[in-house]
């Protein structure tokens, strides 16, 4: 199968049967005109949408298709006229959310506990959001719809499938009751309900792969759940690429892209970053995004090893936005000259970041895991977020952040690791097993009462900082150290506020210069601190815990990858060119803000001048360093295996061309 293409749009067409004629000014030649100049090479275009109609002349659905669509053929029309300018068309279809299903069989739809139907978006109607039940006759139901799509648009046109909409969800419907009885799981206990479900979607997927493998056989396929984490590794197998959607102004943020794909590029598939150029959600008609918010989300999926996707939407008349297209062009120009120095990459890491997500049974992204994150990528450390399928040997450092407690598995495969070399460092519940010394060498005593207590920094942990108290804003796990070593300490408040009717001030009161229980202690290149550090971040954005894990990091490592002298909003990621002798050192800097209520988004782009870069590469030897587009080499200076270089100008993103 060919490689995914770099410039991607996913072109949504969610269109109401209250609208009427529906893809009057449609023009085949001018669509594919348009997408070509604007640098586009491949567009998702619809066979079905959320509402539950369909775009294309089908065989077997007639009734389904749009009332209000003027011309049958519009997907086909589509397709042909994209393919004449080499431009891709994968084919999109609505997998749970169908407002024409829900309606007309509403015996299909997923159900809680109490019997009622589930709605996953949580919203008031009119909506189509109500889900689907994959168990019901619907699953056969999709089987023929995408046969039907096979058939009546052609083999030959069929490039690939995005279907979307899988969630697994807490389905209590006949159904899923009568499935799990039949399967001896006991359909009172929530967790066996969910792990049913997921199960359920493997199946699900499996089959549907299968299908459109037998029909189609180098179709592209994904599916989509709006997030990617650890449970995709028991049916990567349907999949034959990754698409992570993450719009930051839609509910994402801008915390939720570099945190997913950081986990998402270690599963071995291609993978496309998608956002929108909406500037809220999708269906944001009428609405751009601001171009410097565009460009570092694209160029923030290429430094970490995705090509790109933006989302837009098609008005019902079947005409594209002259503005919109503009606006996508400019910045996927500067993706089609990047994209030559990055067909075959691969991210380089030091750190290795254990996810909660694979440990606590969620879906979720962790705000631990969000706190680790925007530290490590501030301090400019180059790092993976993993879980227990990865090989830990690939990391000079792992982090289990604050709500992991773990397993006597995880124990053991840490315990191997640092026997070979590795260093671990520990914080709050990380491997809490309830044993009488842990494995970072303490006892834990429980929780503290104090719901805030002070950090004293010393010339090891917190060496930049001022030697008086720092307040940490939530409480720590008392510990006494057995096998370990304290490396720093606390101090005690007077008391918490409220305890015994007392208060002081605003706020929690003071340091009572009274020393308390160690919150890090350090045992065999296993650091630990007791305190909620990362959380602590994500919550506050306290520098001090910053600097402490930056000083904790270095005690145990020592040099890192990549450094600089310029600010914490500097992001850097490095890769290995596995065609040509080299690397490439991604610089980016965009700063986010918000000056809105409800989102974040990035207006203007703020340059920097000669900023100072350190690169500590094995085994190296340097023949140029130059920018991308620049064949006037960058001064270097080369010591054993540190390279120091000064990059004159980084005006938003900059890639370094080491060879």
């Amino acid at each position: 199968m060919d490689k995914l293409n770099f410039r991607q749009v996913h072109l949504d067409f969610h269109t109401s049967e209250y609208i009427n004629n529906v893809g009057e000014s449609f023009d085949s030649d001018k669509f594919a005109q348009i997408l070509n100049e604007s640098c586009v090479n491949s567009i998702t275009c619809f066979a079905r949408c959320h509402h539950g109609w369909l775009y294309y002349p089908s065989k077997n659905n007639s009734e389904m298709i749009h009332p209000n669509l003027k011309n049958k053929n519009l997907l086909i029309e589509q397709i042909k006229a994209c393919h004449k300018l080499d431009i891709k068309v994968p084919i999109y279809t609505t997998v749970q959310w169908d407002g024409y299903i829900s309606s007309r069989f509403p015996q299909w739809l997923s159900r809680d506990v109490n019997g009622d139907v589930i709605c996953t978006q949580n919203v008031e109607k009119p909506h189509f959001y109500d889900t689907i039940c994959l168990n019901s006759p619907y699953r056969e139901y999709f089987k023929k719809h995408i046969i039907d799509i096979i058939e009546s648009v052609g083999e030959k046109n069929i490039d690939g499938f995005f279907m979307d909409i899988l969630f697994a969800v807490d389905c209590c419907c006949d159904y899923c009751k009568e499935k799990m009885k039949s399967l001896n799981i006991d359909i009172n206990i929530k967790e066996e309900r969910m792990a049913y479900s997921n199960q359920m979607l493997n199946e699900f997927r499996n089959e549907i792969t299968n299908l459109i493998k037998y029909k189609v056989e180098d179709a592209t396929i994904f599916y989509n759940s709006s997030h990617i984490g650890p449970k995709f590794w028991d049916s990567l197998d349907s999949f034959t690429h990754l698409e992570l959607e993450s719009l930051p102004s839609g509910g994402w943020g801008y915390d939720h892209f570099p945190t997913t794909v950081r986990f998402s590029r270690l599963l071995g598939k291609e993978i496309l970053g998608m956002t929108g150029k909406f500037h809220t959600y999708w269906g944001d008609f009428h609405s751009l995004k601001n171009q410097a918010a565009l460009e570092f989300e694209c160029f923030n999926m290429l430094a970490q090893g995705c090509k790109c996707s933006i989302g837009d939407q098609l008005h019902p008349s079947g005409e594209l936005s002259k503005s919109a297209y503009d606006l996508i062009g400019k910045v996927y120009k500067s993706v089609k000259e990047k994209e030559q120095y990055l067909s075959n990459i691969e991210v380089i890491s030091e750190i290795g970041v254990l996810t909660p997500e694979a440990f606590n049974n969620t879906n979720k992204t962790s705000q631990a895991l969000i706190g680790a994150v925007r530290m490590l990528q501030e301090l400019s450390y180059q790092f993976d977020v993993i879980d227990m399928n990865i090989d830990f040997s690939r990391y000079k450092l792992i982090i289990i952040p604050d709500e992991i407690k773990g397993s006597y598995k995880l124990k053991e495969k840490l315990e191997d690791y640092v026997k070979n070399g590795g260093k671990v460092i520990g914080t709050y519940d990380s491997l809490d097993l309830d044993e009488e010394i842990d494995f970072f060498g303490n006892k834990r005593l429980g929780k503290s009462k104090y719901d805030r207590d002070f950090i004293i920094p010393n010339d090891i942990i917190g060496k930049n900082l001022p030697k008086e108290e720092f307040v940490m804003y939530l409480g720590k796990i008392d510990i006494s150290t057995c096998k370990s070593s304290i490396v720093l300490n606390t101090m005690k408040p007077y008391f918490n506020r409220g305890e015994d009717n007392k208060f002081c001030s605003h706020q929690h009161s003071p340091s009572s210069k009274e020393i308390g229980n160690p919150t890090a202690t350090i045992y065999n290149d296993k650091l630990y601190f007791a305190h909620p550090i990362f959380n602590i971040y994500r919550k506050n954005g306290a520098k001090w815990c910053k600097e402490i894990i930056k000083d904790a990091i270095n005690l145990l490592i020592g040099n890192k990858l990549v450094s600089h002298n310029g600010p914490s909003t500097i992001l850097t990621t490095i890769q290995k060119d596995l065609d040509k002798e080299g690397y490439i050192l991604h610089i980016l800097h965009y700063i986010t803000e918000k000056k809105s209520q409800d989102i974040y988004t990035i207006e203007d782009i703020i340059p920097l001048f000669n900023i100072e870069f350190n690169l500590e590469i094995d085994n190296f030897d340097i023949s140029s360093i130059r920018k991308y587009n620049d064949e006037e080499n960058i001064d270097f200076i080369k010591e054993d295996n540190k390279i120091k270089f000064k990059v004159d100008k980084i005006y938003g993103h900059e890639m370094i061309i080491i060879r």
